[in-house]
């Protein structure tokens, strides 16, 4: 595996799976890195779900919805999920994401840990009809390019599939 793996997809593809199954192969520590922020009930059982499931796992969970550049850990595997909750996260709470996400790039460019990114690709459905909406989707896009440009693999799942895009 190499330094950086982003896994794009879209809702319920199977990328946060494929990921993990990547993350398995890993033999030292590994950390989980979640974005999500909890705004009503579905989604506080959907993150206690996902503790859950890694519980017993062999995982360290870190939890952070704003600034997951500033807990990559130095060594080991690193599973960041995901990219588009954070981005979010990002708009929900007023912030620069132009600058986030080159300041998560140039951490990730410095992180010697191996590090699997996943994220959505949104970009492949009807443009959507409000400003906001519209807003989001450009910014994951411009993220996902971002990403892709300085990652050694890259893989697209569709269905469970893997396609490898890029190394």
């Amino acid at each position: 595996m190499s330094n950086l793996t982003l896994v794009l997809g879209g809702a319920r593809s199977g990328k946060s799976r494929f990921a993990e199954t990547l993350a398995r192969q890993h033999g030292g520590p590994r950390t989980y890195i979640a974005t999500a922020e909890a705004f009503d009930e579905e989604m506080r059982q959907r993150i206690a779900r996902h503790r859950a499931q890694r519980a017993g796992d062999g995982w360290v969970t870190i939890e952070s919805i704003l600034d997951p550049a500033s807990v990559l850990p130095g060594e080991g595997l690193v599973l960041l999920d995901c990219v588009t909750v954070w981005l979010g996260n990002l708009m929900h709470h007023g912030r620069d994401i132009t600058s986030e996400v080159a300041s998560l790039c140039a951490a990730l460019e410095a992180c010697p840990a191996q590090v699997i990114l996943v994220s959505n690709e949104v970009g492949l459905s009807i443009v959507p009809e409000n400003a906001m909406a519209r807003r989001f989707r450009d910014e994951q896009g411009l993220a996902n390019q971002s990403l892709a440009a300085i990652a050694d693999n890259v893989y697209f799942i569709a269905a469970g599939l893997p396609l490898k895009l890029k190394g």
